[in-house]
C-alpha cells in the first residue's frame, strides 16, 4: 500500500530546497496541495501545528505532512498565525553555518486528492530515524541536500526517485514504531483490500458489486463504508484513480494515448481523452507538452 500510495503522488511536481535559519526566526507553510517533509540537517527549533501543542525537533527528524496540513517551523514554541509565510526560493548556501538547517521536500499536485492512504494517517508525523534499522535513509538525506545545494544537470530526472525513496523508509519506521506500540496505522483492513485490488488492475472493467465480493460485502454495505473511508463513492474513486495513473504516465513515458487508455481500462482512446479532459481541463497530448515542457506536434499540409 505505500508504494501504491507514493506512485499516486508521482502525478505531481517533485521539489527539494534547502533552508538556513538563525537569530529569531520562523516560517509558514500553508496551501499545500500534495505531500511533503522537512529533514533538520543542524539546530534545534520547534514545529507549529494549527491545533496542537508545538513540538521539539532536534538534528535528524523528520516532519511528514502527509495531506498538505498547514504548519510553521520556528526557533521557539509560538502561535502559527503569527510566523510570516515562506519564500519558495532556492536557498543559497554562505559562510559559514546557520543556527537552524533543514531541507525541504514535497509532491505538489495541480489536480487532485492525495491518497486515502495518506489521508487516512495523522496530519503531521514526527520521525527520529533510526539508522540502525533503516541505514539507507541516512544515503537518501545525503542525496536530498546534494540535489538541494549543488543543482547539478539532470537533478530533476533523479528528483523523483530519491524523494519516493525518503518518503518510503520514514513511512515504513512509522508504521513499524506504531506496531510495536499497539497501534494501527493502516485504514480499515477491507477498504485498503479493495484499494490494492484497484490499483493492481485499473483496466479491469469493476462494478460496485464485484468490488464489494472481493472483501465478503454486500453492494450497499461496501458503498457505505468505502464512500466513509476515502471520502469519495467506488466508482468515482475508481475513475479518479485511472486518470491519476494516465496522467503519471503522460509525463513520464512515450505510450501512445491508444496505449495508455488500454492500460487504464477504457475501451477507445476517444473515450479515455473525453475524460481527461473533464477532469484536468485540458487534452491528454497537450498535458503531455505541458509537463514535459514541449511544444506539441505541428502537423505540415
Amino acid at each position: 500500500m505505500i508504494s501504491q500510495a507514493i506512485t499516486s503522488l508521482r502525478v505531481g511536481r517533485g521539489t527539494v530546497r534547502r533552508f538556513r535559519q538563525s537569530g529569531s526566526w520562523g516560517l509558514r507553510y500553508s496551501g499545500l496541495t500534495g505531500s511533503g517533509f522537512h529533514v533538520v540537517l543542524r539546530g534545534s527549533g520547534w514545529l507549529i501545528p494549527v491545533d496542537a501543542p508545538p513540538v521539539a525537533l532536534r538534528p535528524g527528524d523528520v516532519v511528514l505532512i502527509t495531506s498538505g496540513a498547514d504548519h510553521g517551523l520556528s526557533y521557539a514554541p509560538c502561535a502559527l498565525r503569527g510566523l510570516p509565510q515562506v519564500v519558495l526560493s532556492l536557498d543559497q548556501p554562505g559562510s559559514g553555518s546557520a543556527d537552524f538547517e533543514f531541507l525541504c521536500g514535497a509532491y505538489r499536485l495541480d489536480h487532485g486528492q492525495v491518497h486515502p492512504y495518506l489521508g487516512a494517517m495523522p496530519d503531521l508525523l514526527v520521525v527520529s530515524p533510526d539508522y540502525e534499522r533503516f541505514p539507507a535513509l541516512r544515503s537518501v538525506v545525503s542525496l536530498l541536500d546534494d540535489d538541494a545545494s549543488q543543482g547539478r544537470t539532470g537533478t530533476e530526472v533523479t528528483r523523483s526517485a530519491v524523494l519516493d525513496l525518503m518518503l518510503v523508509h520514514v513511512l515504513r519506521q512509522w508504521m513499524e514504531d506504531e506496531s510495536s506500540k499497539g497501534r494501527a496505522a493502516t485504514p480499515d483492513p477491507a477498504i485498503a483490500a479493495v484499494l490494492h485490488t484497484i490499483h493492481d488492475s485499473p483496466q479491469t472493467q469493476w462494478t460496485v458489486s464485484q468490488l464489494g465480493e472481493t472483501v465478503g460485502m454486500s453492494r450497499t454495505a461496501f458503498t457505505r463504508r468505502f464512500t466513509s473511508v476515502v471520502g469519495k463513492p467506488p466508482m468515482t474513486y475508481l475513475r479518479d484513480w485511472r486518470l491519476s495513473c494516465a496522467a503519471r504516465l503522460l509525463r513520464e513515458t512515450d505510450a501512445s494515448l491508444a496505449s495508455i487508455a488500454r492500460r487504464i481500462g477504457y475501451s477507445t482512446e476517444f473515450a479515455f481523452a473525453g475524460a481527461f479532459r473533464r477532469e484536468y481541463g485540458v487534452s491528454p497530448g497537450r498535458f503531455r507538452h505541458r509537463e514535459r515542457g514541449t511544444p506539441p506536434a505541428v502537423r505540415l499540409g
